[in-house]
């Protein structure tokens, strides 16, 4: 049974912005380490891939019906690409206890200027 549907549409700039005007402090906010790792080797083009997931963080908060309050923790939500590039949902901490048993789809697309992400939450049990 579908739990939740969170979509989210983010600008790639505004992203851009904040990194460049807080630096490591927003992105250890909001990004794991390995959401780091993975965003920084496309140099130039990292922004979008920082986009993705906070838009993607942004959609999950939606698919749970709190948004970005109620104990919501940006890192303790990690977005880890599988094989083929697949993206998946890592859910840490709280977010784990609360949602872990949920089954997530995720699909995330960026342009140069813009990312977006999908977040569908079933229950299979």
């Amino acid at each position: 049974m579908i739990i939740g549907i969170g979509i989210d549409l983010i600008e790639v700039n505004r992203i851009k912005e904040s990194i460049d005007k807080y630096g490591t402090r927003f992105l250890n906010k909001i990004f794991t380490e390995n959401e780091q790792a993975y965003s920084d080797q496309f140099g130039v083009k990292k922004y979008v891939h920082y986009a993705a997931r906070f838009a993607t963080k942004e959609a999950f908060s939606k698919a749970i019906g709190t948004g970005v309050t109620q104990g919501f923790k940006f890192k303790n939500i990690a977005i880890k690409n599988i094989e083929f590039g697949k993206p998946i949902l890592e859910l840490h901490d709280e977010m784990l206890e609360r949602y872990g048993h949920l089954k997530s789809h995720i699909s995330l697309t960026h342009t140069d200027t813009n990312a977006a992400a999908v977040v569908v939450l079933e229950d299979i049990n």
